[in-house]
């Protein structure tokens, strides 16, 4: 038989196929006593039809899984097969419960090597998401262990076939679909001698899933960031300044836009006004708007219904400048995020110092993290903010050259990619002749994603025009960032060799 000799269908099982179901678990299931009586199959089908599934070659059946919904706190702790079975020989199904018990998955000897199995799996994995299930929760026979039995312990045995050392026909099957280990069960199944009547307790979490007092009152999975590439030119007033603000903002916001990003510095063409035209007096005349922007920026937020990242401005405190980055959200709050690692230029030219904190930001549209600029270069700190849960990484920057662009293009994108979330970055175009060691500008916005199936296959979901004054808008699916961390083709936050290093923040700890 070959893969082109089959014609396969997946289907929800009917009482009229017990005839083909009994056939198939006689044949499988001849060493554990064969198939469930009719009446037990039927109530199955009446209780939790969604959950027995069934896959046809043609006519012909080929592969079961027959599931129950069960009590997750119940079953995800030691159990017997006969906890879920009744006086009756009916399978006890909790119509109220959270989670997906997978009783049988077969497949017709026949037909095995086609990967067959998986394609049950994968149905029940839907099933479990389409109805927000915690989880599947299945014991698993480990059918080659009598083999063993003499030299090693059922908890060895399981470690061996989990390094691949031996080959389990269920257990090996079920740790390639994803399935995690969560126990050893004893007395499982007592008739089952090959498994001599150990079994493991195995678990898929589903990674989408709301408990019940969040569903009401959920936030969406989607969300649009709006980004500004902006131009810079001569203004005449911090009010002319603004008011090409606000333009954006209403511009972002008639398209829907969760977010509004602006890039670093947007707002140094004021510098143009100091009366004294030295680099350091300079930076500290535009760090005296600061307030002012961060208010009205806020006012726009709340206005215009949109989270407004603010680029970054000089902020002077107690005598100090930093370069401070503000989200503004829409429901009126403001939170901050200062630049912790300082360029030469900044240092030399404007005096500035480095900030020490660093955190995940809270939106109604997502956790999300900013690194101005040069942070960006820097992967300890996405890699911290990852460790909090990040979802959109902003970069607000400003360079002046294109080697210098793409330094933080190449960064925000393994940025993406390390930590699997979405990477939206800011920056400004044109140039500035009256304001001294800013007068030019390269800029070429982007928003980069994971790369992965999901995803497009160059990891950058939009990017602008280079050097052009324009708007650019991406629509994110933070659905997708939790199925990637859980199933990926790689799982990069996952994977981690924990035992071998880690990236730790370690200021507050030094403070304690």
């Amino acid at each position: 038989m070959s893969l082109t000799d089959l014609h396969l269908s997946l289907i929800n099982l009917e009482p009229e196929h017990y005839g083909q179901i009994k056939t198939l678990m006689d044949r499988v299931y001849n060493d554990i006593g064969g198939a469930w009586p009719e009446h037990t199959i039927i109530q199955l089908i009446e209780d939790f039809p969604e959950g027995q599934l069934g896959l046809m070659d043609e006519d012909k059946l080929v592969g079961i899984a027959l599931s129950v919904l069960v009590d997750y706190d119940r079953f995800s702790n030691p159990h017997t097969y006969d906890d879920l079975i009744g006086p009756q020989s009916e399978i006890l199904n909790n119509s109220n419960g959270d989670a997906v018990y997978g009783l049988d998955m077969l497949i017709h000897p026949d037909y095995r090597g086609f990967r067959l199995g998986r394609r049950l799996y994968d149905a029940r994995k839907e099933l479990c998401r389409q109805y927000n299930l915690k989880a599947i929760l299945a014991g698993g026979r480990i059918t080659a262990y009598h083999k063993y039995s003499d030299e090693l312990k059922p908890t060895e045995y399981i470690k061996a076939v989990s390094r691949k050392e031996i080959y389990d026909p269920i257990l090996t099957f079920q740790l390639s679909n994803d399935f995690q280990v969560k126990r050893l069960l004893r007395k499982y199944l007592p008739e089952d001698e090959k498994s001599e009547g150990y079994a493991t307790l195995l678990e898929w979490s589903n990674i989408m899933y709301e408990p019940e007092a969040a569903v009401v009152d959920t936030r969406a999975t989607q969300a649009r960031i709006g980004v500004v590439q902006w131009q810079m030119r001569e203004v005449a007033s911090f009010e002319e300044l603004l008011q090409q603000v606000e333009y954006f903002v209403d511009a972002l916001s008639e398209y829907e836009s969760d977010f509004a990003l602006f890039p670093e510095f947007f707002n140094a063409p004021l510098m143009g006004l100091s009366p004294d035209k030295d680099r350091a007096a300079a930076i500290r005349y535009l760090a005296g708007f600061t307030e002012e922007f961060c208010n009205q920026m806020s006012r726009m937020a709340v206005s215009y219904n949109i989270n407004i990242i603010t680029g970054s401005m000089p902020l002077l405190e107690n005598g100090h400048l930093y370069n401070v980055s503000y989200l503004c959200r829409r429901d009126g709050t403001i939170d901050e995020q200062r630049k912790l690692h300082i360029t030469p230029h900044e240092k030399w030219a404007w005096v500035i110092e480095g900030g020490d904190e660093l955190k995940v930001l809270e939106t109604d549209a997502g956790k999300i993290g900013i690194l101005i600029c040069y942070d960006s270069e820097f992967p300890e700190l996405a890699r911290i903010l990852n460790e909090q849960g990040l979802e959109i990484l902003f970069i607000p920057f400003w360079v002046d050259t294109r080697n210098a662009y793409l330094r933080v293009r190449h960064c925000a994108q393994a940025r993406a990619i390390e930590n699997e979330c979405y990477v939206a970055i800011a920056g400004s175009v044109g140039n500035l002749p009256s304001v001294d060691s800013l007068d030019v500008q390269y800029a070429q916005s982007a928003v980069f994603t994971p790369s992965d199936f999901a995803f497009p296959h160059d990891a950058v979901l939009s990017e602008s025009t280079p050097n052009t004054e324009m708007l650019l808008f991406a629509d994110v699916d933070l659905a997708a960032l939790k199925k990637l961390r859980a199933e990926g083709a790689v799982t990069n936050f996952k994977d981690r060799r924990q035992d071998l290093y880690k990236v730790q923040w370690i200021k507050n700890k030094a403070e304690s």
